[in-house]
């Protein structure tokens, strides 16, 4: 199967002085599925990326990248020097997910750790950051071995805690484009589990969204299940709260303005015939721009008052935790390297990417100053897909556990059509 992806695949004849990213893939392969094995093996949680940047450091060295670590945690950051040119980024995210794989596979992860919260959790690369992984170091070595093909400076980006949308923040606050050059380009990768492998999706603009967590407690007045007159009941309250937010996206924010509010989780009360103290509601809240972000939160806590107030009850406690930013693709950038993906691989495995209301702090270094463009690389073999398809089923999403790219197939396209985009970026 991967020989058949190399030779549908439609390499860039334009370079002829050295080998072609997809002639390099077809000496490499084994070695880059041996390599991302082991991360798919060896996940570590966010912010505990100890061994994981190790590794990465390890790999970038031995092709002769200046490396730094430590960078926000367990960020590395890595330059290749080739002369005089543009200085481009290229960046992983490095962390795994509190799941429990159940793939099957040889080299499924049988990790086990205590979480922050001294829980024991199974540990997985649920959502391909072991494929960004792997993809980035390949991609090095590649453009490493063929420097008379480029000029100027590769940046390698190794970001700790991208699942909980800190890593970029922390890698910025801790001076990544004070300490080293603010690239002029930055590009990454998503492994996409409803897109065949052989096919990347791209989109300029808006392409994730704002993400934004809000807890509200509700505090009502206490006492026996029996006489509810003598209470504020918090859970009665919660409820009303809970219907009244859904109104927010259908009658407060323009229908065009794509938003979600959801509550994902209520606790209140301890038995049946007790009216408690308080109800606790935590909350997600999606949305793409600036201006309707805002108006969500200020329309939140708008509503928590006025059904306190409504209720005769103290006013509630809401507390906004400040997530990603939502993830905007420079259009220019994006236009530009979608001729090359269309080129690389031919206009039938470019497809346009939805928008979506999933999150990404790559965002963050769009919002620092420097054209970004996330693509899509499709990571599950065509014939696995049209299975699940026949079968009436949709096919394991990401964060699942029994999700898994077919790594072959996804790696081979994902070096491929990043390491033409380098080319074309960075050429002399």
């Amino acid at each position: 199967m991967v020989v058949f992806l190399l030779c549908a695949v439609s390499i860039d004849t334009s370079i002829t002085s050295a080998e072609t990213p997809g002639d390099w893939v077809h000496g490499n392969l084994q070695d880059v599925v041996d390599l991302y094995r082991h991360f798919h093996a060896h996940p570590e949680l966010s912010f505990q990326e100890e061994q994981t940047a190790a590794r990465l450091a390890q790999e970038l060295r031995t092709l002769g990248a200046e490396v730094a670590t430590g960078i926000g945690g367990h960020g590395v950051a890595a330059f290749i020097r080739n002369g005089e040119g543009p200085t481009v980024m290229v960046r992983s995210d490095l962390d795994a997910l509190p799941v429990t794989e159940k793939t099957g596979l040889v080299y499924s992860s049988q990790v086990r750790v205590k979480n922050e919260k001294g829980v024991e959790v199974g540990v997985m690369h649920a959502c391909g950051h072991d494929v960004h992984i792997t993809n980035l170091i390949a991609v090095a070595r590649y453009l490493s071995k063929n420097k008379d093909l480029w000029k100027g400076t590769l940046m390698l980006i190794g970001q700790p805690a991208e699942e909980r949308g800190a890593g970029a923040i922390a890698m910025l606050q801790d001076g990544l484009f004070e300490r080293f050059p603010q690239p002029d380009y930055a590009l990454a990768l998503h492994v996409d589990a409803t897109l065949a492998a052989g096919k990347v999706g791209f989109r300029t603009g808006y392409s994730l969204a704002n993400v934004d967590s809000v807890d509200i407690t509700v505090k009502g007045q206490g006492g026996h299940g029996a006489y509810p007159q003598t209470t504020i009941d918090p859970i009665v309250q919660a409820a009303d709260l809970v219907m009244s937010l859904q109104t927010i996206v259908s009658r407060e924010v323009k229908p065009l303005e794509p938003c979600v509010v959801t509550v994902g989780s209520i606790h209140g009360g301890t038995k049946h015939n007790i009216i408690g103290d308080a109800c606790h509601l935590q909350l997600t809240v999606r949305s793409y721009t600036d201006d309707v972000r805002q108006q969500l939160l200020d329309a939140i806590q708008k509503r928590a008052r006025g059904i306190a107030t409504a209720y005769g009850a103290p006013e509630p406690v809401v507390t906004i935790s400040e997530g990603t930013p939502s993830l905007w693709n420079d259009p220019q950038l994006g236009n530009r390297m979608s001729q090359v993906f269309r080129r690389v691989l031919g206009k039938e495995h470019v497809t346009e990417a939805e928008q979506s209301m999933g999150g990404e702090d790559f965002s963050q270094y769009g919002r620092a100053g420097v054209p970004i463009m996330m693509f899509r690389l499709g990571a599950v073999d065509a014939s696995r897909l049209k299975r699940y398809q026949q079968l009436g089923q949709n096919p394991p999403s990401l964060h699942s556990p029994n999700f898994y790219p077919d790594a072959g197939e996804t790696l081979t396209t994902g070096i491929v059509v990043m390491s033409n985009a380098l080319l074309e970026l960075l050429k002399p």
